[in-house]
């Protein structure tokens, strides 16, 4: 039995539908990101969760418990938001005891529980500080705490380092990976991120205009993605597409584009298409490198961005239409800029998509879970 489901579930504002039916079951002990772009309905999806809006249609369970119309106290959850919350007037102690401390709780377990919840975060030697005093890292581990004392069935976290700087941001995923790992608690949490998402998680749920696109693991997510938005979407830097038809030359099927073509991949040999349909060609910029004379793709360097261990350079094919590109290449590439440059490829690395459906012709994974999707 899933620790936490939501069966057709469905929210509207108005006329106007936010997350349309849904279905989604998270197994006890896993850690489920909720990833998409702003305005997409994943934040939402949280909140009906957690009880602070109200389900449309559908059904919402937490322990095989339909909590549905439950008030959020009822839910036994707790939520970390992306403002810490953090009372000014209070100590870290008495924050992260406030709600131990409302329920009636013995002294001696509030004070058991938040030494044991202080000590996981390293912030023990905080507990006599006020929030004025801490830098934002302590106090969002404050807020996680406040979450830890309560002892929740799941937890639920609304995009909780979206406030911090890059570098607490990396080491707060690690903190919240192995927070995660200690615990071993049904986890939810929302993120535009792609990299918390790809970092944390046990499973991602690529949400796009209220919709589900894709569930799985980082991995599948990347390797497989089950259409274009989510191939777009998941990837740094983001995967280079080109229009195509199906065509033969010299008694060999091509994937043909003005000025390009690609060797059909191995995996397209029994999918039986027909001749000059249109297909959409993906493939990431991890999947080029420079190639030889011969190459079947050219491109004219524009620009090139130096990152350390490796550098991504961009420009257009040197072909009509002239498609954008890029690839990563190791070291420091600056003698490439302004050049052109021959680009080679596996063709087993291409990812191909149906132009009028955005579906990819490989199936993945999720694409056996029909009631876990919908159209694009």
């Amino acid at each position: 039995m899933p620790d936490l489901e939501l069966r057709q579930v469905v929210k509207r504002f108005g006329d106007v539908t936010v997350v349309q039916p849904m279905d989604l079951a998270v197994t006890a002990g896993e850690f489920v990101v909720l990833l998409g772009e702003s305005g997409c309905g994943k934040s939402t999806t949280l909140r009906m969760v957690a009880g602070l809006e109200e389900v449309t249609e559908g059904r919402i369970f937490i322990g095989g418990k339909d909590v549905t119309h439950a008030h959020p106290m009822a839910r036994d959850i707790a939520m970390v938001f992306q403002n810490y919350a953090l009372y000014p007037h209070m100590d870290v102690a008495q924050n992260m005891s406030f709600a131990l401390r409302l329920s009636g709780l013995e002294r001696g377990q509030i004070e058991s529980r938040v030494q044991k919840a202080a000590k996981i975060l390293n912030i023990d030697h905080l507990l006599a500080r006020k929030p004025k005093e801490l830098s934002g890292g302590q106090r969002q581990r404050v807020a996680i705490g406040r979450s830890i004392v309560r002892e929740p069935h799941v937890f639920l976290f609304d995009e909780p380092l979206s406030n911090l700087d890059a570098k607490l941001r990396g080491h707060m995923r690690a903190e919240l990976a192995l927070l995660h790992e200690r615990l071993g608690k049904t986890t939810l949490y929302v993120t535009h991120d792609q990299v918390e998402a790809m970092t944390l998680a046990s499973r991602i749920v690529i949400f796009h205009q209220g919709r589900i696109q894709q569930i799985g693991a980082p991995s599948e997510v990347f390797n497989r993605p089950a259409n274009l938005f989510v191939a777009g979407f998941i990837g740094t830097p983001t995967m280079n597409f080109f229009p195509v038809r199906i065509q033969t030359e010299g008694g060999m099927p091509l994937l043909i584009g003005p000025g390009y073509a690609f060797e059909v991949p191995q995996w397209m040999g029994g999918l039986h298409l027909p001749a000059n349909r249109a297909l959409m060609v993906g493939v990431r910029p991890q999947s080029l490198r420079p190639g030889d004379a011969d190459a079947r793709l050219r491109m004219k360097v524009d620009v090139v961005e130096y990152l350390g261990n490796e550098s991504q350079v961009t420009g257009r094919l040197d072909a009509p239409g002239a498609e954008r590109v890029a690839l990563m290449v190791p070291g420091d590439a600056k003698a490439l800029l302004h050049r052109t440059l021959p680009i080679a490829l596996d063709s087993n690395s291409l990812h191909v998509f149906d132009s009028e459906t955005g579906r990819a012709l490989r199936p993945s994974a999720f694409d056996t879970h029909p009631t876990e999707r919908d159209s694009p």
